[in-house]
Order: C-alpha cells, then sequence, then structure tokens
C-alpha cells in the first residue's frame, strides 16, 4: 500500500495522470490553448456589446420614429421603416460574427498534432490572429457605443466594412487551422 503522505508517491501518481489525460499544465503550448479560449471569449464579449449598442439604438429609433398605427396614419413611413431593417441587419450581422468567433477550435493536444504540426508556433501564429480580432472589435465597440440609430444608419457602409476586416481575421485563423 502506497504511502498517502509520501510526495515522491504523490507526484508520480499525478504526472501519471496528467499524462494519461494527455496534459501537461505546465507546457507552454496549454498556456497558449488557454490564452487562446480566453482571448476569444472576451473578443466574443466585445462584439456582444457591439451588439447590444446597435440593438438600443435600434430600439430607440423605432420608438421615435415608428409610433403605432393609427387612423391618420395607418402605416409607417417607409424610410424609418428601412433605417430600422440596416439597424436590425448590423445587429444580426455582428451576432453571426460572435457565434463564429466563439466557436472556433483550438488545436487539440494528442499525438498526432504533436507530431505532424508544430503545435506551440502554430497557436503563436493563432495567438496572432487573435489580436488582431480583439483589436478590431474593441474599435468596433468603441465605434458603436453611445450612438443614436441615425448615426450608425449613416455609417453602415463602414460598419460593415469593419466587419468583413474582422470575417477576414476570421478566415486567416481559420486558414492556420488547415494548413
Amino acid at each position: 500500500m502506497p504511502d498517502f503522505y509520501a510526495l515522491d508517491e504523490i507526484e508520480r501518481i499525478a504526472v501519471n495522470l496528467f499524462y494519461g489525460w494527455g496534459y501537461n499544465f505546465y507546457r507552454l503550448e496549454n498556456q497558449l490553448r488557454a490564452d487562446d479560449l480566453t482571448i476569444r471569449a472576451k473578443v466574443s464579449g466585445l462584439l456582444g456589446a457591439a451588439r447590444a449598442s446597435v440593438e438600443s439604438a435600434e430600439s430607440l429609433f423605432r420608438a421615435e420614429r415608428l409610433p403605432p398605427p393609427s387612423r391618420e396614419k395607418p402605416r409607417p413611413d417607409p424610410s424609418a421603416l428601412a433605417g430600422a431593417q440596416v439597424l436590425e441587419r448590423l445587429s444580426a450581422a455582428i451576432g453571426a460574427l460572435e457565434g463564429q468567433i466563439r466557436a472556433q477550435p483550438v488545436p487539440e493536444n494528442d499525438r498526432m498534432t504533436q507530431r505532424y504540426r508544430c503545435e506551440g508556433p502554430t497557436l503563436q501564429r493563432l495567438l496572432q490572429c487573435d489580436m488582431a480580432l480583439a483589436g478590431r472589435a474593441e474599435m468596433l465597440r468603441a465605434m458603436l457605443e453611445g450612438k443614436d440609430g441615425a448615426a450608425l444608419i449613416a455609417d453602415s457602409a463602414q460598419i460593415l466594412d469593419r466587419l468583413k476586416a474582422i470575417e477576414a481575421a476570421l478566415r486567416e485563423r481559420q486558414a492556420l487551422l488547415l494548413v
């Protein structure tokens, strides 16, 4: 029976468990993998904040510009309705991008990955892509924060361009994992 308090025995069992689980807490690759997950969660949070700004602007825009129908005006103003739809599409596009970023894979910690792909350098390149995602997401969030619906509608082309830049960084990240 092994000694329950013998540090050498406890360490040997723990190391065997770690290796059996395919994980070693002290490898740089594991830290990079955890950092990747954290960064992508934060980027998703930034995009969530950007989407919340658009949704609150849309809500105020609809309340101000699209009153309930009345006998005098049974149909909504077509330009106000089109503006509300632009805001709705912006919110949906940001939400879709947020979901894609959240669902991105990270290289698995298995023997095949370690053998055929240089895991550390791949994770370093993923970190560079994640930094581009984070920087662009923060710039988008700052751009949208506190703006009203009319300003967002006027800037919708620029917002879509920034969303395309984030999508391009995301595609670059996906391409790294396919190589």
